[in-house]
């Protein structure tokens, strides 16, 4: 099925206005930083998270400058953070592109999500809603606490799914949260509607995060990362932490713990995933994502009233869930 074209049904001349907007403001005279931008701006991805605003605005009234200002600046808030993940991260590849720090340097990198940064702050002023504002504000915040939780986490011998949901919500559930709970906020919802489209988008974000930390399991060069990448990187995801609980075998938690300490080999590695699939990590994460999703249904049932945006959230809905990429 072809779940991204249902998404766009609705609001196929709403986002190509919002592409436009968005592109604009990745445009300047200056000859580095225009280099650097443009740099960014040529790996687009599928707008995911801006056709989740418009499709919330559209939901509870239309799409109006104000959506689309706030749009442009929660994605560019979102772009200045990978940009300055990539940093911290030391990564030298995004989207399957050089990422800016490896292309230019560090220095010029965090600058550049610095320029970002402000001008998302720029566009969301433009809605002149200073509760709007006031979110995507309180959204940095929280996206860099969730940042520094997961770094914590690492250092943290504790291995917990409670844990591992405060992490995601911090960090890719709070951006889709952001993005329903923004765009029922554009269109004048009731703050009661407001509540229940934020946590639709927590759901989605949270089944998009278990989808992704999934993907970790399996070889895939559509995907772009080798089986067991997030253990490399110290993390511990929701299939090997509930195979570690369910089972308590404790060799396998002695790896666990040399995968937070970064000590771990891509042996121990490869034996932490075969362990991982064979006592029902995949199993339960792909369940979770299922209740997730039921839930998530539950508010297009109650909210969502017009046929063409029902079916465009409940493709998103099912997207994020059986995507294979």
């Amino acid at each position: 099925m072809d779940y991204l074209s249902l998404i766009k049904q609705p609001i196929e001349s709403e986002l190509a206005d919002f592409v436009d907007l968005f592109n604009k403001s990745l445009m300047h005279g200056d000859g580095l930083l225009s280099q650097a931008l443009d740099h960014i701006r040529q790996r687009a991805g599928k707008r995911m998270r801006p056709m989740l605003i418009l499709l919330m605005a559209k939901n509870f009234g239309k799409v109006t400058p104000v959506t689309q200002h706030s749009a442009v600046g929660l994605e560019l808030l979102h772009t200045a953070s990978l940009v300055h993940d990539d940093v911290v991260d030391e990564s030298g590849e995004r989207r399957g592109q050089a990422s800016v720090n490896a292309t230019y340097n560090n220095k010029v990198a965090v600058l550049v999500g610095d320029y970002i940064l402000s001008t998302a702050l720029l566009h969301v002023s433009y809605s002149h809603s200073e509760e709007i504002v006031r979110y995507l504000a309180e959204l940095g915040r929280v996206l860099s606490n969730g940042e520094i939780l997961q770094l914590n986490s690492i250092n943290n011998h504790e291995i917990s799914e409670d844990v591992y949901y405060q992490v995601i919500k911090q960090k890719t559930a709070a951006l889709f949260e952001a993005c329903a709970g923004i765009g029922a906020l554009s269109a004048k919802a009731s703050m009661e509607a407001v509540e229940a489209a934020k946590k639709f988008g927590q759901n989605l974000g949270i089944i998009f995060q278990i989808r992704d930390d999934i993907f970790d399991y399996y070889d895939s060069k559509e995907i772009g990362k080798p089986t067991g990448n997030d253990m490399v990187e110290g993390k511990l995801t929701l299939p090997v932490i509930y195979a570690l609980n369910s089972t308590g075998n404790e060799q396998m938690m002695k790896l666990a713990r040399k995968v937070k300490a970064h000590d771990v080999s891509q042996e121990e590695i490869a034996q932490l995933v075969a362990f991982t699939k064979q006592n029902g990590g995949i199993e339960y994460a792909d369940k979770r994502m299922w209740e997730f999703h039921a839930e998530s249904m539950d508010f297009l049932d109650t909210y969502v009233e017009d046929k063409d945006v029902y079916q465009a959230l409940k493709a998103y809905l099912d997207y994020v869930i059986e995507r294979k990429i």
